[in-house]
């Protein structure tokens, strides 16, 4: 069964990547900060076999990013299963929010804020202090701070502010 799987992955992978037609596909280009990047989606159908094992699963993404970031070079692919039913644009946009959240807010409270690096027993505690973070990122962030760290070290020394 572990074969048959993973030669399955292979021919989605193969028929998305090298195939001539996949059911939808768009492209769009960004230009902006420090970013030069091709985003390219095809999509195609899941297969039955994906269908039974994820039920709800309508299509197989997969998102080529091609470019350079900061200078340095990019070309990565990731694969996505969706239950979503819509056309290529939506679906693309909506893939590009993602990443664009988990840059903005998840990797930030990991990175600037050690969130993950703490362990807590009480469940409400773990609560707790994801909410005085959230509150400490939105206030730096009202406060003109897109980085955390610029926005930590302006504040340590300023109560007031």
């Amino acid at each position: 069964m572990k074969h048959s799987r993973r030669k399955g992955f292979q021919i989605i992978r193969d028929r998305l990547t090298y195939g001539r037609k996949a059911v939808f596909e768009i492209t769009h280009r960004e230009r902006k900060r420090c970013r030069d990047l091709k985003w390219s989606l095809r999509g195609m159908p899941a297969p039955e076999w994906v269908t039974e094992n994820w039920p709800g699963s309508a299509t197989i993404l997969a998102v080529h990013c091609k470019g350079t970031r900061h200078g340095k070079r990019i070309d990565e692919t990731r694969y996505y299963v969706t239950s979503l039913r819509t056309t290529a644009t939506p679906l693309l946009q909506h893939v590009r929010d993602r990443w664009s959240i988990e840059n903005s807010w998840h990797w930030p409270r990991d990175t600037q804020l050690r969130e993950d690096a703490h362990r807590y027993c009480e469940t409400n505690g773990v609560q707790i202090l994801a909410t005085l973070r959230s509150l400490a990122m939105n206030a730096l962030r009202l406060d003109g701070f897109w980085s955390i760290t610029e926005g930590l070290a302006a504040r340590a020394h300023d109560i007031p502010g």
